[in-house]
């Protein structure tokens, strides 16, 4: 049971995707479905195509501590209890085992203690693109680096089962200007998420060690 929580904790925090579908019928008889002409299909297009990655990114000045500071989503969780989300921070590490994978760490806090989730990010042949690996590969995580200048801030996008989030980092807690604000608001319009789907996270009292009985490793996989 405690393995299963912590899984639960784990996704809450990380990434916050809708599990089930809202065009599922609920209650009710079926009724006798009508004859329709075929329509043509259109290309399916994933939301997370739409985000262009930024040109020429250098992973290892990604690498050090970022600062979440706001999350656009459409997430359930995010929309009922956006007012209680805790400090988040994300330190990024070069994999020594592996010039291909990034080693994550997030830490944030929940029922006030401090928490601890590893993971490992693995990069792709494209600039800017990476993968965090479900139990199967329809569960992935895509991540796209949007933009960043790798000193002040980053812009990345999540997308998980066609859900996708998109977050403003930071490299300190004070260096949320007007102009960056301003251009992380226009990126999520472009992605359908206008200011009510715009959540600010503290930007106080981040977490520091954790001890080993609040870490999470989700490497493999949670």
């Amino acid at each position: 049971m405690a393995g299963v929580w912590r899984c639960m904790l784990a996704a809450a925090v990380l990434m916050c995707v809708c599990l089930w579908d809202s065009t599922e019928a609920v209650g009710g008889a079926a009724s006798r479905p009508r004859p329709q002409r075929p329509r043509r299909k259109k290309p399916k297009v994933d939301p997370i195509d739409l985000a262009p990655a930024a040109q020429n990114v250098d992973i290892q000045q990604m690498t050090g501590t970022w600062y979440l500071l706001i999350t656009a989503s459409k997430c359930s969780h995010l929309i009922n209890h956006g007012t209680k989300v805790q400090q988040t921070v994300l330190t990024l590490t070069r994999s020594p085992d592996s010039d291909q994978t990034l080693s994550v760490s997030t830490k944030t806090r929940h029922d006030h203690q401090c928490w601890e989730i590893k993971q490992v990010y693995h990069l792709s042949a494209a600039p800017g693109k990476l993968t965090l690996k479900g139990p199967r590969s329809e569960l992935d995580t895509e991540i796209v680096i949007g933009e960043t200048d790798y000193s002040s801030y980053a812009i990345m996008y999540f997308q998980k089962r066609g859900q996708i989030s998109i977050k403003l980092y930071s490299r300190s807690v004070d260096n949320l200007s007007e102009p960056l604000l301003s251009k992380f608001e226009q990126l999520a319009e472009k992605q359908t998420f206008g200011l009510a789907y715009l959540f600010p996270f503290p930007t106080y009292s981040h977490c520091g060690d954790v001890d080993q009985d609040h870490v999470i490793n989700c490497d493999p996989e949670c």
